[in-house]
């Protein structure tokens, strides 16, 4: 019966040095995983559970040193022999540091690669290098300082790189603002000019003398229509994001308001064949908040429920309110949200679709946009103190088994003219 095979995990980020290492221990009959960097060889000690591990003392992230403190924590690795690779001499300060973090035994470069294997089944023996107690102890304290010195190191890298990202950031912000209404501007024009020419007595004169041209006319006003939505919501997002919210608190009647939202995609469920299901008596008359961003919610909202439910589906909105509270939901039969995307789904930018097959349309069944949707109903909702999460067995477009997204918020709401973060 064949013995199986020992597994060592070498641990370089030297390519050459990785590859003469792994034929050498390959050929004499070890099974050999490899790692670039400590963080990886880590993972991969954790997923094979190796029978030594070998590495290399100076790496781009964490230390060999580092790297046995790490795994000497786990009981499994208590005697799982750990090798360091180094060029420094036995006997040195890092040799003495080495064996004080739990580190087996010490080679030093350039290796002797014919007796690579049989020093390798030295430390798989139970052979370790020996060092008396007092240099032990001392070795301990300076590794505990020189842990604690690298520590702030990087803590100060990390401080630096966040500074530059949070800088970076803003100015993405600002340039997205600056950029919304730069757009805004022009396109404001010529969506003014199109309405002036489909007023234009010679223009609709036109228009009656030859058929063909009222579909050219009508795509480019759908056009016009359709990137001024996308700015209005690049402007709307650039509000919450660098901007207070200034909410335009007034007494709404939140029945027309959804009725008007659903009168607005009539045709789009119509086409799609999807029913939806409400009852206006659920919905209060007396809610103070801001109307166009309420609005805006539930069109995106219903936008995503049609856009991700196949043709023949199904859009459930209930309601319900106390003296405190309006709560209200928008249920679908469509195909899912990921688990691990049920808070996700509320970042900028983030879309579940796959984006090389990505479409503009709003109620297509997989549409898409720019994610922007949901991240302005979480601000909208955020600014009038409410609160938005959503609710899914999973992503399934075979069995589609829906989402739930529900909605909390003051049935009075204050403008605190706070920033509110997405």
């Amino acid at each position: 019966m064949e013995t199986a095979k020992r597994t060592i995990l070498y641990i370089e980020d030297d390519p050459a040095s990785r590859r003469l290492v792994e034929r050498t221990l390959t050929f004499s009959g070890y099974q050999v995983l490899v790692a670039e960097r400590g963080l990886q060889g880590v993972d991969l000690a954790r997923q094979h559970q190796p029978d030594l591990i070998l590495t290399d003392i100076n790496l781009p992230d964490l230390s060999g040193q580092e790297i046995a403190t790490t795994l000497r924590q786990e009981e499994r690795f208590a005697t799982i022999p750990i090798v360091a690779l180094t060029a420094q001499s036995q006997g040195s300060a890092d040799w003495e540091m080495a064996l004080a973090a739990g580190i087996n035994g010490y080679l030093t470069k350039p290796l002797n690669i014919e007796a690579l294997p049989s020093q390798l089944e030295y430390y798989l023996g139970g052979g370790r290098d020996q060092i008396d107690a007092e240099r032990l102890a001392a070795a301990q304290t300076k590794y505990t300082r020189e842990v604690v010195k690298r520590l702030e190191t990087r803590i100060r890298e990390l401080e630096k790189v966040n500074q530059d990202l949070i800088e970076m950031d803003k100015i993405k912000d600002t340039f997205i603002q600056i950029t919304a209404h730069e757009l805004r501007t022009p396109l404001t024009l010529v969506y003014g000019y199109t309405r002036l020419l489909e007023d234009h007595a010679l223009i609709k004169a036109v228009l009656t003398a030859d058929s063909d041209l009222k579909p050219l006319l009508a795509g480019l006003t759908d056009s016009v229509e359709r990137l001024q939505g996308l700015i209005d919501e690049i402007v709307t997002i650039s509000r919450i994001m660098t901007d207070r919210i200034d909410l335009k608190l007034v007494q709404v009647n939140t029945a027309l308001v959804l009725r008007k939202v659903l009168q607005n995609f009539a045709k789009a469920l119509q086409e799609r064949m999807i029913t939806v299901e409400y009852d206006v008596q659920e919905w209060p008359h007396d809610v103070r908040a801001d109307k166009d961003l309420l609005q805006l919610v539930i069109t995106n909202l219903v936008s995503n429920a049609i856009k991700y439910t196949p043709n023949n589906g199904k859009i459930t909105i209930k309601a319900s309110h106390d003296l405190q509270q309006f709560r209200f939901s928008v249920r679908d039969t469509g195909v899912g949200v990921p688990k691990d995307k049920l808070i996700k789904i509320f970042d900028r930018f983030h879309v579940t679709h796959d984006f090389m097959l990505h479409s503009t349309s709003k109620t297509a069944f997989g549409g898409g946009g720019l994610g922007l949707g949901l991240a302005i109903c979480k601000g909208v909702i955020d600014a009038h103190g409410g609160k938005i999460w959503c609710e899914s067995d999973g992503y399934d477009p075979e069995k589609c088994p829906g989402s739930v997204f529900h909605i909390t918020m003051p049935m009075i709401s204050v403008n605190a003219g706070r920033r509110v973060q997405v």
